[in-house]
């Protein structure tokens, strides 16, 4: 087993990582440029050599409920390449989530509208307002299309 300082040398290698110093004198090492928002790859070294490392988003690794490993036994190079690994894991941004299919539609980015008489009316969406338009002058804007849509619809006008 490697001691307290054995081990912090290891850490203290990876220039990416930020020592942290916190209660009863263990120690935290922060990733900070990590793409999750999990930043601490060591968490609470302790003098006694125990301590864990984030594994959380790496295969094959057995982890606890919280995705940490107990490095107490880790031999020097099982620790290097726990930490390399842990480091390139966070450094991979998570997958984009896919749309819900429970999620509002997306409404039009340009609707003409035609009104009672004839008159056209435009909802066009820019700069995060939905503005309404009769030819180039502007008539109202809105926060959302649900409110546009139905302003529209209690005075009458219909979709074009």
């Amino acid at each position: 087993m490697l001691t307290f300082e054995q081990k912090l040398a290891v850490i203290e290698a990876f220039p990416e990582l930020q020592r942290k110093d916190v209660s009863l004198g263990r120690v935290n090492f922060h990733y900070e440029d990590s793409a999750h928002d999990k930043k601490t790859v060591v968490q609470h070294l302790h003098r006694n050599g125990n301590g864990y490392v984030y594994a959380g988003l790496l295969d094959g690794i057995e982890t606890d409920e919280k995705g940490l490993v107990n490095i107490r036994d880790y031999s020097e190079n099982e620790l290097r390449e726990l930490i390399s690994q842990a480091i390139g894991a966070l450094s991979v941004p998570p997958p984009e989530k896919e749309a819900s299919p429970k999620k509002k539609r997306k409404p039009p980015q340009e609707k003409r509208w035609v009104g009672p008489n004839g008159d056209v009316l435009t909802l066009l969406f820019e700069e995060d307002l939905w503005y309404l338009y009769a030819g180039l002058n502007l008539e109202s804007a809105f926060e959302t299309y649900e409110e546009a849509e139905q302003y529209l619809e209690e005075e009458e006008f219909k979709r074009a």
